[in-house]
C-alpha cells in the first residue's frame, strides 16, 4: 500500500460532511478534508433505487493512520453502509507529502 492516500466518504447535508471533515482533522486522522456538494448519488439500497442529494468528503491521510479514520467515520457516521473508499496517493509534491505526514502523526 501506498504511504499516502486519498479517502472518500458522502453524507446528506453540508452539516454532517463540515463534521465529519473537522473532527478527522482535529483528531489527526487527516492532514486535511475538502467537502463539495451537493452531488447527486444513485444507489441501490435494500432493493430499491435511490436517489438523493449528499456531500462528498475527500480526507488526506497516510497509510498508517488509514484504520484509525476508518473506524472514526464508522463511528459518527449516520449510515447504516458509509461509503468509505481509500485510493493510493501514487504521486505528489514533495512538500505536500512531507507536510501531509507531519499533520498526521499522532
Amino acid at each position: 500500500m501506498s504511504g499516502h492516500l486519498a479517502v472518500l466518504t458522502t453524507t446528506d447535508s453540508a452539516e454532517r460532511a463540515e463534521a465529519l471533515a473537522a473532527g478527522a482533522v482535529e483528531k489527526r486522522l487527516a492532514a486535511c478534508a475538502q467537502v463539495d456538494g451537493p452531488v447527486r448519488s444513485v444507489y441501490r439500497w435494500q432493493g430499491k433505487v435511490e436517489h438523493d442529494a449528499e456531500w462528498r468528503v475527500l480526507y488526506k491521510t497516510t497509510a498508517a493512520r488509514y484504520p484509525e479514520l476508518e473506524a472514526h467515520i464508522k463511528a459518527v457516521h449516520t449510515y447504516d453502509t458509509p461509503e468509505i473508499i481509500a485510493t493510493p496517493i501514487t504521486a505528489g509534491s514533495d512538500e505536500y507529502l512531507t507536510w501531509l505526514s507531519t499533520e498526521t502523526t499522532a
